[in-house]
């Protein structure tokens, strides 16, 4: 299943003229639902579905609305409501229990593909900004309008979608912005779960290893790049391909080291060691280097505290920690549980 934005939008774009496609939005949430505003799906003229509204429950009504879309060539609006006994959502007994309201607009080229050609180059480009669409009144063509804002500056984007006003006309603004590109150091068999999980996820990955034996292409095929090269050349590798996070975890202590020390100026948001506290003390030895040197937040034994000491455990366990301090969150139970 294909959710984030940037494998939605690679899926669409070589069939943007061979297909018709609409785009469907959720704008607008009373009370409680299972995405939140501003998520987004493709729907194409012979049934493929990328992204999603709901836990799945809604996909095959907003497909039927959006066939009457393809046909009008006019974006519509839809409401599911699960307060209500006579709404679909209700009958089924399926929804959050709230309210959602959703925007199908038809792309093609006499809209400019709501411009959404733009954000996927933005994503593609490493560049962040603000995708609004349209909301009330409708406009005839629906266009989106694109604005980017470069992480390369310093600049930040508040990632919660909301309604503005602009030109008497209401604008659903959704935050767009890369996906998170991490560094796995070593490529042995733990390091496949980690790659995988994080794919799944819709990540840039990178995995660097110098040992032939290691980080063999047939292992890591969905991975963006895969190095053998210098430890020295990973400082500007990172650097130039704005990576977020790394993992040492090539089971030798003088290549964790020699990575540490090629990493410890750059700007990561996170560095983990896999391994007990005694092997990262090593690692720090080895490269020279005191853990108050290294400017990246430093992680080890990394990942939370989810029991399991498999090598797909301590992926999820890894990611999960990544995917909160990239997410600039804590990572508690929403339950409160075991409090």
């Amino acid at each position: 299943m294909v959710t984030d934005l940037k494998s939605m939008l690679a899926t669409w774009h070589p069939l943007r003229d061979e297909q018709q496609w609409v785009l469907a939005t959720l704008y607008k949430i009373e009370g409680s639902s299972y995405r939140k505003l501003g998520a987004m799906m493709l729907i194409s003229s012979l049934g493929q579905r990328l992204g999603m509204l709901s836990g799945g429950c809604l996909e095959a009504d907003i497909q039927r609305h959006a066939k009457q879309v393809m046909t009008s060539l006019t974006s519509k609006t839809i409401t599911y409501d699960a307060t209500d006994e006579d709404d679909l959502t209700f009958q089924l007994g399926i929804g959050c229990g709230g309210v959602v309201h959703i925007v199908l607009q038809p792309v093609n080229s006499a809209n400019k593909y709501l411009n959404l050609d733009f954000v996927f180059n933005a994503l593609k480009e490493k560049v962040s900004g603000y995708y609004l669409q349209p909301v009330q009144p409708l406009c005839a063509l629906g266009q989106g309008v694109f604005s980017k804002r470069n992480v390369s500056d310093g600049l930040s984007v508040n990632r919660k979608a909301q309604i503005i006003e602009k030109n008497n006309q209401h604008w659903l603004q959704v935050a767009v912005y890369p996906a998170p590109h991490i560094l796995i150091v070593g490529g042995g068999a733990d390091a496949v779960a980690v790659y995988s999980m994080a794919k799944q996820l819709g990540w840039v990955v990178t995995v660097w290893d110098p040992r032939a034996a290691n980080a063999k292409r047939q292992y890591f095929q969905q991975a963006d790049a895969i190095l053998r090269c210098p430890p020295q050349e990973l400082t500007q590798y990172c650097e130039k391909q704005k990576v977020d996070a790394s993992i040492l975890m090539a089971h030798s202590v003088e290549l964790d080291a020699n990575a540490l020390y090629a990493l410890n100026k750059s700007n990561l948001k996170y560095m983990g060691l896999l391994g007990p506290k005694h092997r990262r003390a090593q690692v720090f030895e080895q490269a020279n280097i005191a853990i108050q040197e290294v400017k990246a937040p430093v992680f080890g034994p990394v990942g939370l505290n989810l029991g399991g000491d498999s090598p797909e455990s301590i992926a999820l366990s890894l990611i999960s920690e990544i995917h909160a301090v990239l997410s600039n969150k804590d990572a508690t139970s929403l339950s409160n549980w075991g409090q």
